[in-house]
């Protein structure tokens, strides 16, 4: 029943009241001194029903305003989504999009009559879907996700690269309600790409860091590259006995990640505090500059594993322990006053792995070292080479 019908039968009511009145008047059957209370009760139920359809037809003026700014503060933020410059979908946990603005029509070149209701993956090429559904899983834990850089496969068109960042949605019990895309075609700021990396700074240049504490496990991605800003991370591995081997030690300026070993069981520790960038596989084939900077990183590393590697196979202990201290002192090796220190705490079981012996021998021999005055240690415990 609208406010209007409700109105026009309260009217109703009043005359129907008025009327009974003036036929009480002239029946002689009804008592007069029934009258006034039985009329005194209509009357005030009458004016109880006034007042209810006046506060009733406020609250019903108030209703229609906050309705009518809701709907244009509803168009306001349609407008907003429609016509923002890039690329927007809305999708539910599993990728199925829900909604898309203009711009994510034109960008995968298709209606949006066809786009709503499809997979985000239909339109990511073939060779990045396991990646895409990495990061789409990875959203289950955290809310955090890296950008990524993937290439989208337009409808009946050509792939283009594209930045992909996303938002979490959750409802009270914390599960994903919603996830918010943000796209960006960068394929032809990739190809106009004329900022030469000349230094460290240009290479970390806008880009999140992550920052580990000492002794903490990295995590490794697929496809992902870790850069090293500032600290020590070693690589290791581990045997069928269960023994962790040292495969190599990632200083700044030099570059790790899952998708540079062949090796099943794969770590990455921060042997002090470590800064670092992430850069995906995708973004650093798509920029030549990038590419080439990086590359010369990775090379770094293979002759740093090349070593340990030649090493591992040295006859002696005494040799093996005495080339690794060279590489160390080489690879993290600062000058102080007595000699060289190693900026990182090894202790005599990290050596051990490294040289591919016990910790009793290491001991050992790092003992006889001491003894002849090769090496000491400062407070800290870091070892120092003598000249």
């Amino acid at each position: 029943m609208n406010i209007e019908l409700l109105t026009k039968r309260t009217e109703a009511l009043h005359k129907d009241l008025a009327s009974l009145y003036q036929t009480a008047n002239v029946l002689a059957w009804i008592s007069p001194e029934l009258q006034p209370q039985a009329f005194q009760e209509l009357l005030s139920s009458a004016k109880m029903a006034h007042l209810a359809m006046k506060e009733l037809r406020q609250q019903n003026e108030e209703l229609i305003q906050t309705q009518n700014l809701l709907q244009a503060e509803r168009e306001h933020y349609q407008d907003l989504f429609e016509l923002a410059p890039d690329g927007y979908l809305v999708t539910n946990a599993e990728g199925v999009i829900q909604k898309a603005n203009a711009a994510a029509v034109t960008l995968l070149n298709v209606s949006k009559q066809f786009l709503v209701g499809k997979a985000m993956i239909n339109f990511i090429s073939p060779e990045d879907h396991q990646h895409f559904c990495s990061e789409l899983n990875q959203l289950s834990q955290s809310d955090t996700a890296n950008e990524l850089v993937i290439r989208l496969q337009q409808h009946y068109g050509e792939f283009l690269n594209a930045a992909l960042r996303v938002t979490v949605v959750r409802d009270r019990q914390g599960k994903i309600k919603h996830l918010y895309w943000l796209l960006r075609n960068v394929t032809e700021q990739q190809r106009t790409e004329s900022i030469s990396i000349q230094n460290e700074s240009d290479i970390i240049q806008n880009r999140q860091l992550y920052k580990y504490s000492k002794g903490e496990n990295i995590c490794l991605r697929p496809r992902m590259i870790w850069y090293v800003h500032q600290g020590v991370v070693k690589l290791s591995t581990f045997c069928e006995t269960g023994e962790e081997i040292l495969i190599g030690l990632a200083k700044a300026g030099m570059v790790f990640g899952s998708s540079m070993t062949g090796l099943n069981i794969y770590q990455a520790t921060a042997l002090c505090d470590v800064e670092l960038v992430s850069f995906d596989e995708a973004e650093i084939a798509a920029s030549p500059t990038l590419n080439h900077n990086l590359l010369l990183k990775i090379n770094r590393r293979l002759q740093q594993t090349e070593c340990l590697l030649f090493n591992s196979g040295r006859l002696h202990v005494q040799e093996r322990l005495h080339h690794l201290l060279q590489l160390l002192k080489q690879e993290i090796g600062e000058t102080v006053s007595q000699g060289t220190r190693l900026s990182v705490r090894f202790t005599h079981e990290d050596i051990a792995s490294a040289c591919c012996t016990t910790r009793v021998t290491i001991t050992r021999c790092m003992g006889i070292l001491e003894q002849h005055g090769l090496i000491s240690f400062d407070s800290q415990n870091h070892i120092i080479l003598k000249d």
